[in-house]
């Protein structure tokens, strides 16, 4: 269960409390109204490009095959693309799709544990009310002789409602951020993942073992949140995730929290990649580690 988050006095109006499971605040930062909107329309420009190369393709492929059944295939290939380009990109270990990861974004819950493909799904399901169906009626319709255009300026109105929602709460939350639990916020700057494990593994320092015991405590998730209270180096965060790390390891203190959780991080990421190589994943500390369908 992930504990109550407490908001803290602080400057930053876009600064929140994220307290996860392990009882670290990673004080995260909302991603503004402009970040989100420069990151939907890269998105819409990339869906646009792989779309153009379908449709090319599809063409190509009509022409030759001589059937009029390729193009039932365009018109499917389109309702993927727009429906499941948000939700696959986002139930990745990012929580971004392409265009939040350009400009820095990523989605996590709001209460702190990790983000469920539930969560994800009813986001982005929301996503297709709010722009998709309105805007694609709208031009539907415009262009049509005979319709109604006061039809067509209601579905602009609905559309228009939505998308400047998140201007007009606090927390920058669209309507599918609400039924969802989820934030966007912005990615801590700093070295990635393999950077570290690569800057540790550099280091003139000597490097701490860990039995099998120690390194199975934990999975993909705490690897992450770990991942960013290093990125973080925030002196409150590392002494209470190395305490915590310690106590169910049974392992003990030596006085050097940043060290000790480095060569941690290093050696569970290790562990979770030569799980992965023989199809094995392990979500987070609450399951065990599964066979990987994909694999």
């Amino acid at each position: 269960m992930a504990r109550s988050r407490k908001p803290r006095p602080t400057g930053n109006p876009f600064r929140r409390s994220f307290v996860t499971p392990e009882g670290v605040d990673l004080r995260i930062e909302l991603g503004s109204a402009g970040a989100r909107a420069g990151a939907f329309m890269l998105d819409l420009l990339l869906m646009l490009v792989v779309l153009i190369v379908g449709s090319v393709v599809i063409g190509l492929t009509a022409f030759a095959a001589r059937s009029v059944l390729m193009g039932g295939l365009w018109l499917i290939g389109f309702f993927f693309l727009r429906n499941f380009w948000f939700t696959l990109f986002e139930m990745g270990g990012r929580g971004a799709t392409p265009g939040k990861r350009i400009v820095g974004l990523r989605v996590v819950a709001r209460d702190g544990s990790r983000l469920t493909g539930g969560a994800v799904i009813a986001r982005n399901a929301m996503r297709e009310i709010e722009f998709f169906l309105p805007i694609t009626f709208f031009f539907a319709t415009i262009f049509q002789s005979g319709t109604d255009k006061m039809i067509s300026l209601v579905a602009l109105v609905w559309s228009g409602i939505f998308l400047f929602f998140p201007l007009f709460n606090r927390d920058r939350l669209r309507v599918g951020d609400l039924l969802a639990g989820t934030w966007v916020v912005q990615r801590v700057r700093g070295k990635l993942g393999h950077d570290l494990v690569a800057s540790i593994a550099a280091s003139d320092q000597p490097r701490r073992n860990f039995s099998d015991h120690a390194l199975s405590l934990y999975g993909e998730f705490e690897l992450q949140t770990l991942e960013e209270v290093l990125r973080n180096g925030d002196t409150d965060a590392l002494v209470t995730v190395a305490a915590a790390i310690r106590r169910k390891a049974n392992l003990p203190d030596d006085g050097d929290d940043y060290g000790f959780l480095s060569d941690y991080y290093a050696a569970l990421c290790a562990r979770l990649e030569r799980q992965m190589m023989v199809g094995l994943r392990r979500a987070d500390k609450f399951s065990e580690a599964t066979r990987d369908r994909a694999a």
